[in-house]
């Protein structure tokens, strides 16, 4: 009897080892990156032809979160629970209010990250078809950075299958529109990492040059100080190279990173961190004629992101990962981190307006 049940043990457990097995080989031979340099598709909307030299223009950059978090979201990777939205009617009041308060500030250009098209973790929610509905006489551009298999994990409640990018919006026409492949870490921590990238598109000024404007989304798990310092290398050389032939560039999204490189002691009562995400953003990197825009017009340093380990409330830890860097050929007219206090988002948006000189 005893041999009996040892036997079906064994079978079980060699049954749940060969499932688990199975499972892995799926997870990686399903894993696959985006080439570099790829041609994006541009939607042509109602957009203005050319823009101006000497205008006032709005910026606004919003991680939207997939449409997840409210205050009451904590997220698995954070050390929090959850792994999925409460349900597909949060996820849209989330997006519905993520677009008014954009819509709000009649942007110019509009720069959304982590706007899901197919994802379990979102309830299949087509959110870049949502944006480009609502904002459909704008030009857009979809670059995905996230396509992963089916991830068995949080077991009880798992993230599931995903499909997300960055979604750039312009009020002018745009072209030659490409997707930029980051780097990220080689090892197992890839699954749970993103396809990271930033997308750039072209918008005719009438003097001749072109306004770039990028958008991008940063590695901030799995990474290392080598792997954010490539990444950042490779979007400030390309500004910095479009810069040298007398371009304008703007710049914005989620860096992932301490924008300002002191918003973490001065928002956290001087703590500290060791999170890969919150640390300094790396000045020694950026070349002659490009600039982080940290002069905020109400002078003082407002939050645009929250760890998500915890319900949100005020004292929490925040931070500013997101904002913008411009050539020096653009002059920052006003710039403001919204609070929003995280009602829809684990991210507050940040407007910009700027002038081309």
């Amino acid at each position: 009897m005893l041999k009996k049940i040892l036997k079906i043990a064994l079978i079980v457990l060699a049954s749940v080892v060969g499932i688990v097995l199975i499972y892995v080989a799926y997870v990686f031979l399903s894993y696959s990156r985006l080439d570099d340099n790829l041609q994006l598709e541009i939607r042509e909307g109602n957009a203005k032809a050319t823009a101006e030299a000497g205008e006032e223009y709005t910026i606004i950059t919003n991680n939207v979160g997939f449409g997840a978090y409210t205050q009451d979201f904590t997220f698995f990777m954070d050390g929090g629970e959850e792994s999925r939205a409460a349900s597909e009617e949060s996820v849209r009041k989330c997006i519905g209010e993520a677009m008014d308060e954009i819509d709000s500030h009649k942007p110019d250009f509009i720069l959304v990250q982590e706007l899901d098209t197919d994802s379990t973790r979102s309830y299949h929610t087509d959110q870049r078809e949502i944006f480009e509905t609502r904002f459909s006489d704008y030009a857009g551009m979809f670059a995905n950075n996230y396509h992963s298999a089916y991830l068995m994990y949080p077991i009880f409640e798992p993230h599931g299958a995903s499909n997300s990018g960055l979604l750039t919006l312009s009020g002018f026409e745009m072209h030659d529109g490409i997707r930029r492949r980051l780097e990220i870490s080689e090892s197992f921590s890839k699954i749970l990492d993103l396809d990271r990238c930033y997308s750039k598109a072209r918008v005719k000024v009438s003097n001749g040059k072109d306004l770039v404007i990028y958008n991008t989304h940063m590695s901030a798990y799995g990474g290392s100080d080598e792997i954010r310092a490539s990444q950042m290398n490779l979007i400030l050389g390309d500004m910095k190279e479009e810069y040298d032939k007398g371009n304008y560039c703007v710049c914005g999204g989620d860096f992932n990173n301490d924008f300002t490189g002191d918003s973490v002691p001065t928002l956290n009562g001087g703590m500290t961190s060791d999170m890969g995400w919150t640390q300094p953003f790396p000045t020694e990197l950026i070349p002659e004629g490009i600039k982080r825009c940290t002069d905020y017009t109400c002078g003082e340093i407002l939050p645009t992101v929250r760890n998500c380990d915890v319900p949100y409330k005020k004292g929490n830890f925040t931070l500013i990962v997101d904002g913008f860097m411009v050539s020096e050929n653009v002059e920052v007219t006003y710039l403001e981190n919204i609070q929003k206090d995280f009602v829809y988002s684990d991210h507050n948006p940040v407007v910009m307006k700027f002038r081309l000189k």
